[in-house]
């Protein structure tokens, strides 16, 4: 459990649960003390407690893994918040949810507001949120490399997500993933262009790596 982030405006909390070590995120804001919820692993007490003090207005999520919606049924049970994520992912969701986002949609954070950015590969419905200088990437982009992809076609469109969208994004930015620690996006553009430099085989999918796959 770490701050990743505060300043007078933004808190952004990291909390590591489950098995695999998934991270979710709260975003609060100071002025007003509402607060949002990016993803619910596992361990909903430990959310719960932690969300303690600020007003959680609904639970954005980033995909619909399980291993980042473990929580989500006691989470939105016991404190009757919305569910926000993308209509391509809603299947496999344990609930449907109340808000289906869109690309360039923009969720408000009291005084703050948090911007959706479609990023399908890692799953059809996959989705970034951006705010300020921040990122919270989910299973799209990490330290080194794209998020898993199934196929071929799926590494194509994910590299595409992060081209196209989120390298558009400021050098500085600092991207914190759906596991394991944060990095910077020019870092991730350095290391790309070097892997976009090389050939590489018709088949690759899987776990990629932007400077040894």
């Amino acid at each position: 459990m770490a701050i990743t982030v505060e300043d007078n405006v933004l808190r952004i909390e990291k909390l590591a649960l489950g098995p695999y070590e998934t991270n979710a995120y709260i975003l609060v804001c100071r002025k007003t003390g509402d607060s949002v919820l990016i993803d619910a692993p596992a361990e909903a007490d430990v959310i719960i407690e932690k969300l303690r003090g600020t007003n959680p207005g609904r639970v954005l999520l980033t995909h619909g893994h399980g291993d980042h919606t473990g929580a989500l049924q006691e989470i939105r049970s016991r404190l009757g918040i919305p569910l926000a994520a993308h209509a391509a992912d809603a299947g496999s969701l344990p609930s449907p949810p109340d808000l289906r986002l869109r690309d360039g949609d923009t969720i408000p954070l009291g005084n703050l507001q948090l911007e959706v950015m479609h990023t399908p590969g890692h799953t059809p419905g996959s989705l970034c949120f951006k705010i300020g200088k921040y990122l919270l990437s989910g299973d799209t982009l990490f330290p080194g490399g794209p998020g898993h992809t199934r196929s071929p076609a799926d590494l194509r469109q994910i590299v595409e997500s992060i081209t196209v969208k989120l390298f558009t994004l400021d050098d500085d930015t600092q991207v914190h993933p759906g596991h394991g620690g944060s990095t910077m996006l020019k870092k991730e553009k350095d290391e790309f262009a070097v892997f976009s430099s090389r050939l590489h085989r018709p088949d690759l999918c899987g776990d990629v790596l932007w400077l040894s796959s």
